[in-house]
């Protein structure tokens, strides 16, 4: 029988004294209605699962009772999606999306041709938003480590701080972009091996700028194109 999950942030994660805070704990006793030594699903985002027990229920927690503990290792590929705005509701999706795929990080993009700019004070509550949709997106299909969400940056910004990956891609328009399994295959090719970790750009509707691919292909990133 398939137990509720719920999560509980890293930085509360003790084995031997798990609770619910006060909005899962909510979730918990007023949606749920769950009943003392009803059994539920718990992770902390970082790989670390655990069936427990209610053993308590107070007006703003939820104190549980460990019964097994595992523990989920990183997927041997890192994905970083550096993805661009889009419009509507779609960033919202591709980030639940990016959860259920087991995407390591996403980080929002604002380019020169992104339809949606996000403004300085909007920046943080937007970044909260879409890591309340991780959060979900983990509860709902059962992924024990869930990706890190980067507040909105520009191109310009992310590649400044930019850590390498052993190869970086970017979708790209344009007549040299190659398809994204020749890139991969090459690169076993060369190196004798399957990359552990994998940058990808995805632009927005109208496509990155060329100044905005040219800085990205000084930063080692390989045109690929997602078509056919």
């Amino acid at each position: 029988m398939q137990t509720h999950r719920f999560f509980i942030r890293p930085e509360s994660w003790s084995p031997d004294r798990l609770e619910l805070d006060q909005d899962e704990a909510h979730h918990c006793i007023d949606v749920i209605r769950a009943t003392i030594g009803q059994r539920i699903t718990v992770f902390n985002g970082r790989g670390a699962e655990a069936v427990a027990e209610i053993s308590g229920i107070a007006k703003s927690r939820v104190q549980l009772k460990t019964l097994q503990i595992s523990q989920t290792p990183p997927l041997p590929c890192a994905i970083t999606l550096a993805q661009a705005i889009p419009k509507g509701k779609n960033m919202d999706l591709i980030i639940q999306k990016g959860t259920e795929l087991g995407v390591a990080k996403i980080v929002p993009l604002i380019s020169e041709r992104t339809v949606v700019q996000v403004e300085p004070d909007e920046a943080e509550k937007k970044t909260e938003k879409w890591r309340q949709i991780v959060i979900e997106a983990g509860k709902q299909c059962g992924q024990s480590r869930l990706p890190e969400v980067s507040p909105p940056m520009t191109p310009k910004q992310f590649f400044a701080d930019f850590d390498r990956s052993d190869i970086a891609l970017i979708a790209s328009l344009q007549s040299d972009a190659r398809s994204f399994k020749s890139a991969l295959s090459d690169f076993r090719e060369q190196n004798g091996r399957r990359p552990k970790n994998v940058l990808v750009l995805i632009g927005p509707e109208g496509d990155f700028t060329p100044a905005e691919a040219a800085l990205a292909k000084s930063a080692g990133c390989l045109p690929i194109s997602l078509g056919p």
